[in-house]
């Protein structure tokens, strides 16, 4: 019998590609800010699977996408998940460069992962529904974003 503290495995996630690319770049950038969180992202990235942008299912977590998700402490949020200057959690615009936004990234609905709260515990969320992405401005990379 397996023992009642194994680590549980990643679930897959897929990107597109053009979310993939713009993604490593911030992630790069963003090394000297917090190289924690930066490198959560890049080891994010690399397990991945790239599919081409068009070639994406609806119900899966990519940026600008609106999901719900559920957590182990019985949250029940729904939030947008957006490049850094975009965030404002007021609003329920979740930053890509921060914990739970990593977590999220390329998920499908139905699926969890685990992930280390800011506050240092780990806790478990689950997507339950992802909002099919539209044309609009909040899932086409703005060329001009920059960290700053």
């Amino acid at each position: 019998m397996a023992p009642a503290t194994h680590t549980r495995r990643k679930p897959a996630i897929t990107l597109t590609r053009s979310d993939h690319e713009r993604l490593t770049r911030l992630a790069e950038s963003f090394v000297s800010r917090n190289a924690s969180l930066a490198d959560q992202l890049l080891d994010e990235l690399e397990r991945a699977r790239i599919v081409d942008d068009n070639k994406l299912r609806a119900d899966v977590v990519r940026m600008g996408s609106t999901l719900r998700f559920t957590t182990d402490a019985g949250e029940d949020r729904t939030v947008t998940l957006v490049f850094p200057d975009e965030a404002d959690i007021a609003e329920g615009r979740v930053s890509i460069l921060t914990p739970v936004g990593i977590a999220l990234v390329g998920l499908s609905s139905g699926q969890s992962i685990d992930w280390t709260a800011r506050d240092g515990r780990n806790r478990r969320l689950t997507v339950e529904s992802v909002e099919p992405s539209g044309s609009g401005a909040a899932t086409t990379p703005r060329p001009d974003f920059q960290v700053a």
